[in-house]
Formats: C-alpha cells, sequence, structure tokens
C-alpha cells in the first residue's frame, strides 16, 4: 500500500514539473522508483517500468501541442522511426550492462542534464526549414539519440529538441512539440523491449503514469500564473537534479 501511494506521489511530481518548467521532470522518474518507490533491488525493472510511465506522458502530452500545430509530422515521423531501430539497439545493449554500472552512467548523465538546464534552453533554428538532405539527416541524428534513450530508459527530450533543430533547421517551439513524437516512441520501444523479458512493474507503472496526469494538470493550470519565477523554479530544479545525481554516483561507484 506504502509503494503504492509513493508510486502516485513520485507520478505527480515528475508530472508536474515537466508541465511547470518543461523536460527534464522524466530524468527524475527512475531515481524516484529506485530510492523512493522502492525498486532498488532491481535496476532494470525501475528502468523498464519507468520507460513506461515516460512513454504515456510523452503521448498525452503530445496532444496539446499538436492541436496547437506545433508539430512537423514528416521531420517528427522520419526522425521517430530511425530512433526506435536505435532505441531497440541501445535497450538491448543496456540490459546485458551490469545494474550498477549503468546507473553510475546514468547519474553522469543526469549531470550534463543539469548542466544544460543552468546554461538555460538556447537552441535556436537558423531560419532554413528545411535544411537540405533533410530527411537523411533526421535519420542520422534521431538514430543516435533514439540509442541513447534506449540505453538509459529516458524520454530524452533534451537531446532530441536540439537534435530536431540541428538536423531540420525548425522553430524551437516546432521542436518541442515534435519531439514528444520521438520520446513516446522510443520509450514505448524501450518499454516492450525490458517488458519481453519481464522487467516492467506493471501495476507501479499505472499509478506512475496517473499520478503524472494529476500532477501534468496541476503543473499546466499553475504555469501561466508562476510564468516569472520559472526561471528560479529551473534553477532549483537543475541543483536538485545535480544532488540526486551526486548521490546516485557515490552509491553505486561504492557498490
Amino acid at each position: 500500500m506504502l509503494a503504492d501511494l509513493l508510486a502516485l506521489a513520485c507520478g505527480s511530481l515528475v508530472g508536474f514539473s515537466l508541465a511547470l518548467i518543461g523536460g527534464g521532470g522524466s530524468i527524475l522518474a527512475l531515481p524516484m522508483l529506485l530510492y523512493v518507490v522502492g525498486l532498488h533491488d532491481n535496476p532494470h525493472l525501475a528502468i523498464g517500468t519507468g520507460a513506461v510511465a515516460v512513454a504515456a506522458n510523452a503521448f498525452v502530452n503530445l496532444l496539446p501541442h499538436a492541436r496547437a500545430g506545433h508539430v512537423r509530422w514528416p521531420a517528427a515521423l522520419t526522425f521517430a522511426a530511425a530512433g526506435v531501430v536505435g532505441a531497440f539497439a541501445g535497450s538491448t545493449l543496456g540490459k546485458r550492462v551490469d545494474g550498477h554500472h549503468l546507473l553510475a552512467l546514468f547519474a553522469v548523465l543526469m549531470l550534463v542534464v543539469a548542466a544544460l538546464m543552468l546554461r538555460g534552453r538556447r537552441n535556436t533554428a537558423d531560419g532554413s526549414y528545411p535544411k537540405p538532405r533533410l530527411f537523411p539527416r533526421l535519420a542520422a541524428t534521431g538514430f543516435g539519440a533514439g540509442a541513447l534513450s534506449g540505453f538509459f530508459g529516458i524520454g530524452g527530450g533534451f537531446l532530441i529538441v536540439p537534435g530536431l533543430i540541428f538536423a531540420s533547421g525548425m522553430e524551437i517551439i516546432a521542436a518541442i512539440g515534435s519531439s514528444l513524437v520521438a520520446v513516446g516512441a522510443f520509450a514505448s520501444t524501450t518499454a516492450i523491449n525490458y517488458a519481453a523479458s519481464g522487467l516492467v512493474d506493471w501495476r507501479i507503472a499505472a499509478l506512475f503514469v496517473a499520478g503524472g496526469i494529476v500532477g501534468g494538470w496541476l503543473g499546466a493550470h499553475l504555469a501561466q500564473r508562476l510564468a516569472r519565477t520559472r526561471g528560479a523554479l529551473n534553477l532549483v530544479f537543475a541543483f536538485a537534479v545535480i544532488a540526486v545525481a551526486v548521490y546516485m554516483l557515490a552509491r553505486n561507484l561504492h557498490a
């Protein structure tokens, strides 16, 4: 019962932070599943369960962006299709890596994400959408982003948004909306790969998703009201990611 309540609460926090400050929230799904919900005995189970939650949240958040016309569908689908192949390869490799080593690498990745959040999102289009050789560029970039996403069991939005801008030249709002197609596709591929090995706790995943929907609604409701403080919130969130990453790194290097 306690684990169920913790899964709901953690899912709500992830969904809330994603809606409120935009991006980065799913990076906390794995450590929360490990150290709060209690899946610490099996890191691969936590990765598979988290991938289910990330996929569901991505597809739910895709709907408002699609309605607003922020999704470049041909580019998004090309990027996602190539990335699914990479995500399958990455998640297959990830299952074979020792759990503690994988978590140590994940902690290093969290530090990179935090550094990018502290720097701020400065990716800008160069006004050349669509770039020449658009689809080969999208396919190559998508495969690389998908491989990293699958290996670590994350959505990878912090990789996908700049990847889409680099490959296509689209404006950032279109890259954000289009990225959710890829995030959902990559996370779904990872989730299916891990589920095939019995590495998904479906009850906890469902509770995490339910909490994320509620938290996301609350975050979206407050986002406009707290617009002036979102920079400060982003700063606090980045330092929280750093603190969790240092804890994970110390714990797993010691193990």
